[in-house]
C-alpha cells in the first residue's frame, strides 16, 4: 500500500470527530495497510486516521513491546489515577514538543481488521499514544490539553513556525 502524507494543524480534518468503522471492507483493510505502512517511519509512535485524512476512528502504532499494529473502533475503558508528565509531541504539530499530564497507564479496546476484539494496554509511552491517538479520532489535538500559560506558548510558536 503506501505511506501517506500527514495533515497539519490548520486542517479541518483533525478538528472533526472521526465516525466508527461501521463495516469492514476491501477500503478498510486498504486504510489499515496504510495507516501501518505510515506509522513504520523512523520517529513514529502513532498515526490516527484523521491524521492522513480518513474520517474514521482507526489508529496505528509503533511501539517496542507492541510491535506494529491497528486498531479498530478504540475506545478508552482505563485510566489510572496516577499522573506522568512529559514532554509531548504530534506528527500534526512538527517540530514542536510541550509539556503534558496524561495517565500513566492506559488501556483501550477495538476491533482489529478481521473484527476480532483487541486490546492495547500499558504504561509510559504506550498509555500517552493511546490517550492522544483516541483524542485525535476525538477530533482534538494534544496542544488543546495542555496548561493555559504552555498553550499559550504553543500557539504562539505553532503561528511563528507553521
Amino acid at each position: 500500500m503506501s505511506i501517506r502524507p500527514i495533515r497539519i494543524v490548520g486542517d479541518p480534518v483533525l478538528r472533526t470527530p472521526c465516525d466508527p468503522v461501521r463495516t469492514i471492507t476491501d477500503g478498510t483493510r486498504r486504510l489499515v495497510q496504510d495507516l501501518m505502512d505510515t506509522v513504520d517511519d523512523e520517529g513514529r509512535a502513532g498515526v490516527a486516521a484523521n491524521q492522513i485524512g480518513v474520517s474514521l476512528r482507526a489508529f496505528s502504532w509503533n511501539l517496542e513491546d507492541h510491535g506494529i499494529g491497528c486498531i479498530l473502533n478504540p475506545v478508552i475503558v482505563e485510566l489510572s489515577e496516577e499522573l506522568q508528565h512529559d514532554d509531548e509531541g504530534c506528527l500534526s504539530v512538527p517540530g514542536l514538543f510541550f509539556p503534558r499530564t496524561r495517565s500513566v497507564y492506559a488501556r483501550c479496546v477495538g476491533i482489529d481488521v478481521e473484527g476480532q476484539e483487541i486490546e492495547l494496554a500499558g504504561e509510559g509511552i504506550t498509555a500517552r499514544l493511546i490517550q492522544h491517538e483516541v483524542s485525535h479520532l476525538d477530533g482534538e489535538l494534544y496542544i488543546d490539553g495542555l496548561e493555559r500559560s504552555v498553550k499559550k506558548k504553543a500557539l504562539r510558536q505553532i503561528r511563528e513556525t507553521l
